[in-house]
C-alpha cells in the first residue's frame, strides 16, 4: 500500500527530530534545526534517504547533518561498529591507531573514534598531528595494531570528508569485513547506546613519524645519484613536511615549493578540485617550474598517498606535461626491474597492460586485481603495485597501500640516474614504447548529480554491448558483475577490441565519487624511435574515436 504523502512527511520530520536530539555537534545541530524550522522537506529527504555505506575507501561523503552526510554522529556509529567487529573477532583488547588529515572536522572525527574505542575496552592511539595517510598505514603495522583508521577524503572536493579503515595487516578492508562492520554499524540504534570515554587514549609522539621516515630509505639503492631538482606542491594538504624530511634524509636537493599550495588549508582555495589529475590543478606548479627550471615537478594529493609527476615538454602548453599514472607506473616498474627487484608486480584491471610486458621481460611475477589498493596490497608476494589513478606501492613491507612520499623518492632516484647519463624520464618512456609497443591510455569520466545517469548507462551497455568502437571489433564483452576465477564480482564491464590495433575498454562507477569512469587503452606497434610521433598521433585519434563511440553507446 502506498504511504500517504502527509504521513511520509511527518515520519521524515520525526526522524530528523530524533537525529537532532542526539547530535553531539553544535554546528550540525544548528544546521539540522534550520532545515526543520524551514520545513525543507526536499533537503531533509536527501539527508535521511539512507545511510552512508562502506565503499572502495570506507565511508566518504559531504559534510553536514544527517545519516547521508559525514558528521560526528555518523563517525561515532562507524567507530562503534568497528569496535564491535573487533570484539567479535577476539581482538577487543587490541590497539587501534587513528590518523587524520587537515580537512574540516577531521580532528574531531579522530578524537571521537578514540573515545569510542577506549570505552569499548580497546586501546587507542592518535597520530601526533595531521599527517599523510601512508604514515597511518605504516603505523598500523609498525605498532602491531589490530586496526587503523584514517580520517580523510583524499582528493575529494573541500566539502567532503571520509573514514578509511585498515585491519591489522596494514591494508584496507575488503569483503566480507566491510559488510560485517556495516552490519555492526546498522545495529547501533541510538548514540545513547554508544559509550565514549573522556580520555584514556594515547597521543603518539614524533617517534612514529621518525620510524616511517627511516623506512623511506629502504626504497632507494645506496650510492645512487641524488641530483634531480624538483618543484613540489602539496595541493593544500599534509604532505609537505614529511616529503621535505624524506628528501633531506635521502640527500636530494631541497624541493622548490609552490608556496600558494604548501600549507594545509581545508578550503583548497587555489584549485576547483584538489586532485593533480583535474584540469588547472597543476597550473601554479607549472608556473613555478617555468621560473625555477627543475628536472621534474612532483605533486601529492591532500593526504599524500598519491604522487603526480610532470616533465619538461616543449610541445606542451606552458612547456610542461603531466605524466599519466600509467606512464609513471611503467617507469617505476622498469626502474625496479633494473635494480634487481624480485617478487610480484601487480596492478588493477583498469591500469595499462604495459606492466605485464615489463614484468615478463624482467622475469618477475605479474598479477591483476580489482580496482583499489585494498586488493592490490593483498597480492601474495607483492613487490610493487600501482594503479592509474596516481597510486604506487613501492615498499609493501613498510606501507601496504599507495604512498605518495616513497613514490616521489623513487621517481627522483630514477630521474637522477637518467640525468647522470644525459637522459630523461621521457627518453625512457620512448625506450619502453619501442620495446613493448606504445601503450596509450585515456579516460572518459562523467561527473553526475543524479546517480541514475550512471545506472542507466550501465544498463544500456549491458543490454546492448557495442559491436565495435572506433572501427575496432569488440571481440569480447565481459560483465564483471558475474565474477570469474581470477576476480571477485564487481560492477563493471570489460571489452577487448581487435582490428588495426589491439585495444581494451573498462567501464565502472567510481567507488568514491559520483562519476562514471571509462578506462581506455590502445596498443600501437612501434618499429623504431623515428616512428614514435606517428604512433602517438594514431593512438590519440583512435582513443578519441573510442571515447566518442562509447559515449554514444552508453547514452552519456
Amino acid at each position: 500500500m502506498q504511504q500517504n504523502p502527509q504521513q511520509g512527511r511527518r515520519d521524515l520530520i520525526a526522524q530528523a527530530e530524533a537525529w537532532l536530539a542526539e547530535d553531539p555537534d553544535e554546528e550540525t545541530r544548528a544546521e539540522l534545526a534550520r532545515l526543520l524550522a524551514d520545513r525543507d522537506v526536499d533537503e531533509l529527504a536527501a539527508r535521511f534517504a539512507g545511510t552512508l555505506q562502506f565503499g572502495t575507501a570506507g565511508l566518504r561523503g559531504e559534510l553536514g547533518a544527517g545519516p547521508m552526510r559525514m558528521n560526528r554522529s555518523v563517525v561515532i556509529r562507524a567507530a562503534a561498529g568497528l569496535a564491535a567487529y573487533l570484539r567479535a573477532k577476539g581482538r577487543g583488547d587490541g590497539l587501534v591507531v587513528i590518523g587524520y588529515d587537515a580537512r574540516r572536522k577531521s580532528a574531531d572525527f579522530a578524537r571521537d573514534t578514540a573515545a569510542v574505542m577506549v570505552a569499548a575496552g580497546l586501546r587507542a592511539a592518535l597520530l601526533p598531528r595531521p599527517l599523510p595517510t601512508p604514515v597511518l598505514a605504516y603505523a598500523t603495522r609498525h605498532l602491531g595494531a589490530v586496526a587503523g583508521v584514517e580520517v580523510t577524503a583524499s582528493h575529494n572536493p573541500p566539502r567532503d570528508n571520509g573514514y578509511k579503515v585498515y585491519l591489522g595487516d596494514g591494508s584496507q578492508i575488503v569483503p566480507p569485513a566491510d559488510a560485517e562492520i556495516a552490519a555492526e554499524i546498522t545495529a547501533v540504534r541510538s548514540l545513547a547506546d554508544v559509550a565514549r570515554a573522556e580520555g584514556g587514549w594515547e597521543v603518539l609522539g614524533e617517534e612514529v613519524l621518525d620510524a616511517y621516515l627511516a623506512r623511506t630509505d629502504h626504497v632507494l639503492t645506496p650510492g645512487t645519484p641524488r641530483t634531480a631538482r624538483v618543484v613540489y606542491t602539496a595541493m593544500h594538504g599534509v604532505g609537505k613536511d614529511v616529503l621535505l624530511a624524506a628528501f633531506a634524509r635521502a640527500g636530494f636537493p631541497a624541493p622548490v615549493l609552490v608556496e600558494e599550495q604548501a600549507e594545509p588549508d581545508p578550503e583548497f582555495p587555489t584549485v576547483a578540485f584538489p586532485n593533480p589529475e583535474e584540469p588547472g590543478a597543476m597550473d601554479l606548479a607549472f608556473a613555478k617550474a617555468r621560473e625555477a627550471g627543475p628536472d621534474l615537478v612532483v605533486a601529492n594529493d591532500p593526504d599524500a598517498d598519491r604522487c603526480a609527476v610532470a616533465v619538461p615538454d616543449a610541445s606542451a602548453g606552458g612547456g610542461w606535461r603531466m605524466l599519466r599514472g600509467d606512464e609513471v607506473g611503467a617507469l617505476l616498474a622498469e626502474h625496479l626491474v633494473r635494480k634487481g627487484a624480485t617478487g610480484v608486480f601487480a596492478e588493477s584491471i583498469v591500469s595499462s597492460s604495459l606492466l605485464g610486458r615489463i614484468a615478463a621481460a624482467g622475469g618477475v611475477g605479474y598479477a591483476q586485481t580489482l580496482t583499489g589498493f585494498k586488493w592490490i596490497a593483498r597480492v601474495e608476494g607483492l613487490r610493487y603495485g600501482y594503479e592509474e589513478a596516481l597510486g604506487y606501492c613501492v615498499d609493501p613491507e613498510g606501507v601496504r597501500d599507495k604512498d605518495g612520499i616513497t613514490a616521489a623518492l623513487l621517481v627522483a632516484e630514477l630521474a637522477s640516474e637518467l640525468k647522470e647519463r644525459g637522459r630523461t624520464l621521457s627518453d625512457l618512456l620512448d625506450d619502453l614504447a619501442v620495446e613493448h609497443g606504445l601503450h596509450a591510455t585515456d579516460q572518459l569520466s562523467v561527473r553526475v548529480r543524479d546517480l541514475g545517469v550512471i545506472t542507466d548507462a550501465m544498463r544500456r551497455l549491458r543490454e546492448a554491448p557495442p559491436p565495435e568502437l572506433a572501427g575496432l571489433a569488440v571481440t569480447s564483452a565481459e560483465d564483471l558483475a558475474r565474477g570469474s576465477g581470477d576476480l571477485p564480482a564487481t560492477d563493471g564491464l570489460r571489452y577487448h577490441l581487435q582490428g588495426e590495433y589491439a585495444a581494451r575498454v573498462i567501464v565502472r562507477p567510481s567507488g568514491t565519487e559520483p562519476k562514471l569512469k571509462c578506462y581506455l587503452e590502445v596498443v600501437v606497434p612501434v618499429p623504431d624511435a623515428a616512428s614514435l610521433p606517428d604512433a602517438r598521433a594514431r593512438a590519440a585519434r583512435t582513443l578519441d574515436a573510442v571515447k566518442r563511440d562509447l559515449a554514444a553507446a552508453a547514452g552519456i
